[in-house]
């Protein structure tokens, strides 16, 4: 299964797996305005691949059969402050209340 891979230059880390190179008649009009003027970043052989780096490769499978794309949106932000706030109060050196 050969798929083409389009990044967004609107929203950083969102990708667009759609079916055939330069063939965006399966994604919403809504969602290419949002997505901005798509550009090709590759050419994958899903057949050939056992996983991805960010995606659920039997997801992207299932969303290109189904509904001819795959949207990727990029990963949570990790929150450090948060993170730090909590190892504080585990180690007890933060109140609970804070």
């Amino acid at each position: 299964m050969l798929c083409a891979v389009y990044r967004s230059p609107k929203k950083d880390q969102t990708y667009l797996f759609i079916n055939k190179r330069d063939d965006f008649s399966d994604v919403p009009d809504a969602l290419l305005s949002t997505f901005g003027t798509p550009t090709l970043v590759t050419l994958v052989n899903l057949a050939k691949q056992e996983k991805l780096a960010l995606a659920d490769i039997d997801k992207v499978k299932e969303n290109l059969t189904n509904q001819g794309f795959y949207l990727q949106l990029p990963p949570p932000q990790e929150n450090l402050l948060d993170e730090h706030r909590a190892a504080l109060k585990a180690q007890g050196k933060l109140p609970e209340s804070e």
